[in-house]
């Protein structure tokens, strides 16, 4: 699990970008926020024209360009990470909720969202208690072992 959580920690430039220093008067820009909707090509020529004055500085337009995006929240190995099974809520409804999640990440964490999704059912619910007794190897015997307990 520590591998997938230095995995989404890290950040996304290389050193020499995340080490960039921003000009000294440097305030932060503001953008239409691109949500994937409207055309990519349009919002990189909005970006472009709104920065042009600090083209030369590659660091700073790395930087201002990510936050020009929609921020993925929930990221879904975050997410996965942090869903719990609500008070009241069935067995089936918080499965189908992690298994959304589970189908958005791409990667090999099969191991950790096993574990997670055990950590995060509720103390006392019997699922858990057979998980914790009868360990499984792969999310095939988990969906198996979740449909004996719906």
């Amino acid at each position: 699990m520590s591998k997938a959580l230095n995995q989404i920690s890290r950040s996304p430039f290389t050193r020499r970008i995340e080490g960039g220093k921003l000009p000294r008067r440097f305030t932060q820009l503001t953008f239409t926020i691109y949500n994937g909707r409207r055309d990519p090509m349009e919002h990189v020529s909005h970006f472009n024209q709104r920065i042009v004055v600090h083209s030369k500085n590659k660091a700073l337009m790395c930087k201002a360009f990510l936050s020009s995006l929609k921020p993925v929240v929930p990221r879904p190995l975050d997410s996965l990470l942090f869903m719990t099974m609500l008070e009241g809520e069935t067995l089936k409804t918080y499965a189908n909720r992690y298994w959304e999640m589970f189908n958005e990440i791409d990667g090999d964490f099969d191991d950790m969202a096993i574990r997670t999704f055990k950590v995060n059912l509720l103390a006392e619910h019997s699922l858990r208690k057979s998980l914790t007794g009868k360990p499984i190897n792969s999310v095939y015997q988990l969906m198996d072992r979740i449909d004996k307990y719906k």
